[in-house]
């Protein structure tokens, strides 16, 4: 029998993602037993009690219901702006929501994104350079899959990371190289680490053709300044790597000191040669920010720079899954074209949207002060994204008990938290980190009203297991 373990891909088996690993897994056990879990391990505001927005629902809702367009009574359910864009969305159709579109996806739709990214950047984006996908993830792997030619070719993502790109490289036979963040500096990139990165690398043959940056960082929440940006750009420049640009928490910030800024617009500020050279790709999604929408599928990634025949070679690699979900395609030009102020939903969109992040600012300092407070945890402020990336000092009775249990010594942590509390997590393992430092990440994203009593649950079980293993001696480093 070909499909035998023994006989499977070994890029498949080499591929690991800790969001979905054993934690969750066990997590999921546990609760088909009766117990109560809270499921943090994983960016799925949905899933933790968010409502979804209004106007966008009423929008597709109508588009996947056409036959309602043609009811009599339609207005007194649906405000007339929900009604003028779901007709405007199935105008640029071939057959509604169930028909197949452009690979690249509608193009009326990758024109108001590219109208998005003018306004947020100041400078013109082609519609013909972006590509529709079914969630950011998906155009990840389709630009990796073009970018990998073997194991002698690396990818530089930075640690921690998300680990979708270790799992995507490692499946596609490529080579990680690991660029360390510095949480003494919270989470700040250095550009001669990047240099040491690339310079290892290429002593051991591997050819480093592209560098990933996640702004604002996933699992570590910090946002890249623009003199950061700069440092980067001019590296890639120098050492002639395409930068891809993870930027889908860009509307999730939780601070004013340093604002979301993308790498397209400081890119274009740098000018010649910069701007004319360096190859980009910029990705974004509906299942982040405010929208939350992660079971919609709906992202799109844009190339700056990059040769027209290559993206001919990127638009056939698109063609081989004929056409990204189309729903989740008016979901994304709901997002970059929302309601503007003088129509009809536009306060109670404003409403909604400003509510959900004033919410997520709160958790996001509620959660760090909690874990602040907690004996040998140490923890930096969520600037942005979704996400708390706590370092736990553990101490060396728990190290013992972990190898005894033959676990990873955060992996042991996080699997006695889930048990005692229900609190689902992912391992600082699963996402890279310095040898002897330990961390977890678990999302901001529980109901606000929830939040106290749930840190108050991890401080409690921390407290008790710092007790049961502390003997005295040294613990995991800073």
């Amino acid at each position: 029998m070909a499909l035998e373990y023994d006989l499977l891909n070994e890029n498949v088996k080499k591929c690991q993602y800790a969001v979905r690993g054993e934690l969750y897994l066990r997590a999921s056990e546990l609760q088909k037993e009766g117990k109560k879990i809270i499921f943090t391990n994983v960016g799925n505001p949905h899933a933790l009690g968010q409502k979804p927005l209004t106007f966008p629902r009423q929008v597709v809702a109508l588009c996947q219901a056409p036959f309602l367009l043609d009811d009599p009574n339609v207005g007194m359910i649906f405000p007339a702006d929900a009604i003028a864009r779901a007709k405007h969305y199935l105008s640029l159709t071939s057959g509604g929501l169930g028909a197949y579109s452009d690979s690249r996806g509608l193009p009326g739709v990758r024109k108001e994104v590219a109208e998005f990214i003018q306004r947020r950047d100041g400078y013109p984006s082609d519609p013909e350079l972006i590509f529709l996908t079914d969630g950011a993830s998906k155009g990840v792997m389709q630009i990796l899959n073009c970018v990998i030619r073997g194991e002698g070719d690396g990818i530089l993502v930075p640690v921690p990371q998300y680990p979708l790109y270790s799992a995507t490289i490692s499946l596609l036979g490529g080579s990680l190289v690991p660029y360390y963040l510095d949480e003494s500096e919270n989470w700040g990139l250095d550009v001669n680490n990047l240099r040491q990165s690339v310079a290892q690398a290429r002593s051991q043959g591997i050819s480093v053709r592209a560098m990933v940056i996640i702004n604002p960082g996933n699992p570590t929440g910090q946002c890249l300044s623009e003199a950061n940006l700069k440092e980067i750009l001019r590296f890639c420049y120098n050492e002639k790597l395409v930068l891809l640009g993870d930027e889908v928490y860009q509307q999730n910030i939780y601070q004013d000191e340093r604002p979301f800024i993308s790498s397209k617009k400081v890119l274009m500020d740098m000018g010649s040669p910069f701007s004319k050279e360096v190859q980009l790709v910029s990705f974004h999604t509906v299942s982040k920010g405010y929208w939350g929408e992660c079971g919609q599928r709906g992202g799109y990634f844009e190339m700056t720079n990059i040769p027209p025949r290559v993206v001919e070679e990127i638009y056939k690699v698109a063609s081989i899954a004929l056409s990204p979900n189309v729903s989740a395609q008016i979901f994304m030009g709901l997002m970059v074209s929302p309601p503007k102020p003088g129509d009809i939903s536009y306060d109670q969109f404003a409403r909604e949207s400003k509510g959900i992040l004033e919410s997520l600012r709160r958790r996001a300092k509620i959660m760090t002060d909690g874990f602040n407070s907690c004996k040998n945890v140490v923890c930096n402020f969520t600037e942005g994204a979704m996400y708390s990336f706590p370092q736990i000092r553990l101490p060396p009775g728990a190290l013992q008990a972990a190898k005894q249990a033959g676990k990873v010594p955060d992996v042991f942590y996080c699997l006695k938290l889930l048990e005692a509390t229900g609190i689902s997590t992912v391992p600082g393992s699963g996402f890279g980190q310095k040898e002897g430092v330990f961390h977890l990440r678990t999302t901001i994203l529980p109901a606000e009203e929830e939040m106290p009593e749930i840190m108050d649950s991890f401080k409690k079980f921390n407290d008790e297991f710092m007790t049961q293993y502390d003997n005295g001696f040294g613990y995991s480093r800073m």
